[in-house]
């Protein structure tokens, strides 16, 4: 039999409960349903640290923070990178023979690192060099070289509802999916592969095409998730990034949301039908996640970064007929760190070092991990936290402040009621200190160095919450910002045709003080813009 190939497909800040055949019958996204009636959903799957840079770095190394040092995201005017002597996954395929692909938002730093992949086409959420990002390249090529904001416009309407400036053929989910049936052809009859699609949607800006926009106008959708008891001001910190004037907002936003991922949905399946047209689709292990999910006004939160459900929850699926009964459910413990090991079990290639790897692969049953909990952590300073749940109760401890959380998440799956915040009987704080004692030996193992002493968390100074807006101009040679249009401009396109957005209603004075928007030229013929 020949080498199986491999395919990893992943979207960027997608919640768990956000595909059909998981259980969520509002979502329509008919391949990811196929793909979970032919293999196997994993209802309990997790990212080990709930942002993009950590998370990618975890998949790509099968590592934590403690190894490759990657704790939050960082730019490239940080030096930092993975450590040579750390092989990645790629790696270790492409010594195998592989030829490994990598399509979309890689989001490695810095960005042109190859990180063992043979061949590498970017799309990255924030390009900073135009040259080195192909998706831009290939908008530029294409008749959109005016477009200074290819994934959204940042700047005012980060979480805010807004149509993509781009049309379907060229969008950036469409992008993806074109390259890599491109990548799937040109390989065809030669090495086996492994690829990981990436797609950016569902990420902020929700900026979908103007054919999808509508999709879920109207329509009834979960309602967001109201806490009963106080959550921490690291939590409330996540309040501001979207600064929706009203509900109409949220509901809007969350519509475009939706949109995205039954966008990405559609382009999924061209990438399938292709290795059913090459008749690799049985030969291939497809895995489908996110790197972290979106609280999405969850406990009136946004982004991720946090260990709740919303922000550290996401969904998975995967398809490989000859390991993977077709339409079963796994319901153990697995987060991003597996992806690693699950992969190299497929592909038959050991690792150097398997006694430092934090996961295992899926297809063991009753390894040395242990399935019965999940441990997840996130750090950037007195902004860390880590946390542990079992199938009963989730504890979370904030490092800034000491601060603790205990979730009953069997009678309260939504989060909503921190049974330590008013006095707790001696059960419930046995329960905490029976979750606390194993969390620590969970940091002490895979835990960044210095927050716990003595087998003890550190407490560090608590954290204090801040006005926070998403600011990241793209970075363009002075002798090239006269061939794009004005961020005023894209503002006024991106919004033209969504009517609950009132630019006076927005918080346009923050721009103005950093210089980046100028509100006489925004406000002036606002009802005149029209899309190109």
């Amino acid at each position: 039999m020949n080498k199986p190939n491999i395919l990893l497909i992943t979207t960027d800040q997608q919640r768990y409960d956000t595909i059909c055949a998981m259980g969520y019958d509002f979502m329509k996204t008919p391949n990811l349903d196929r793909l979970a009636k032919e293999g196997c959903c994993y209802p309990y799957a997790y990212s080990s640290n709930p942002v993009c840079m950590a998370a990618r770095h975890n998949i790509v190394t099968g590592l934590p923070s403690k190894y490759h040092g990657f704790d939050d995201n960082y730019f490239e005017e940080d030096p930092r990178t993975i450590p040579y002597d750390i092989p990645t996954m790629p790696q270790l395929l492409s010594d195998a023979g592989y030829d490994t692909i990598a399509i979309g938002k890689m989001h490695f730093q810095p960005c042109r690192r190859y990180n063992g992949f043979t061949k590498m086409e970017l799309m990255e959420e924030i390009p900073r060099h135009l040259e080195d990002d192909e998706y831009t390249m290939y908008l530029r090529e294409n008749g959109y070289g005016h477009i200074q904001s290819p994934h959204g416009v940042r700047h005012l309407l980060y979480m805010l509802p807004q149509r993509s400036l781009i049309d379907e053929e060229h969008h950036g989910s469409s992008w993806v999916a074109q390259r890599s049936i491109h990548h799937l052809k040109e390989n065809a009859g030669n090495r086996p592969f492994f690829m990981w699609s990436s797609f950016i949607a569902p990420h902020p800006p929700f900026d979908v095409p103007e054919e999808w926009a509508d999709l879920y106008k109207g329509q009834e959708l979960p309602p967001v998730k109201r806490s009963k008891t106080p959550v921490t001001e690291f939590a409330e910190w996540k309040s501001y990034i979207a600064d929706y004037p009203n509900e109409q907002y949220l509901q809007r936003a969350r519509e475009l949301y939706y949109a995205s991922i039954s966008f990405v949905d559609y382009n999924i399946g061209k990438i399938i039908q292709q290795l059913k047209d090459m008749g690799e689709y049985d030969n291939t292990l497809i895995i489908f996640t996110s790197d972290h999910g979106e609280m999405l006004g969850d406990h009136g939160t946004y982004q991720k970064m946090l260990p709740y459900e919303g922000s550290a929850r996401i969904p998975f699926i995967m398809r490989y007929p000859q390991k993977i009964e077709a339409g079963s459910v796994d319901n153990r413990f697995v987060d991003i760190n597996d992806i690693l090991p699950t992969v190299l079990d497929v592909a038959g290639v050991s690792y150097p070092k398997p006694e430092i790897l934090p996961g295992e692969s899926i297809f063991i049953q009753n390894g040395f991990k242990d399935r019965a909990v999940q441990y997840v952590e996130h750090s950037h300073g007195n902004q860390r936290w880590a946390s542990l749940r079992d199938d009963k109760y989730k504890y979370n401890y904030y490092y800034g402040g000491g601060i603790e959380e205990l979730f009953d998440m069997e009678n309260d799956p939504d989060e909503t009621t921190n049974l330590l915040y008013e006095q707790p009987d001696m059960e419930i704080i046995a329960v905490k200190e029976a979750l606390r004692t194993q969390l620590i030996a969970y940091e002490e193992r895979y835990g960044l160095e210095g927050y716990v002493v003595n087998h003890q968390f550190v407490k560090l100074e608590e954290f204090k919450k801040f006005k926070y807006r998403e600011n990241n101009p793209p970075l363009f040679p002075k002798k090239q910002k006269s061939s794009y249009i004005s961020l005023e401009e894209e503002v006024k396109q991106a919004i033209a045709h969504e009517s609950v957005v009132k630019l006076e209603e927005l918080d346009v004075p923050f721009f103005v003080d950093r210089k980046t928007l100028d509100e006489e030229v925004l406000l002036k013929g606002k009802s005149e813009a029209k899309i190109l």
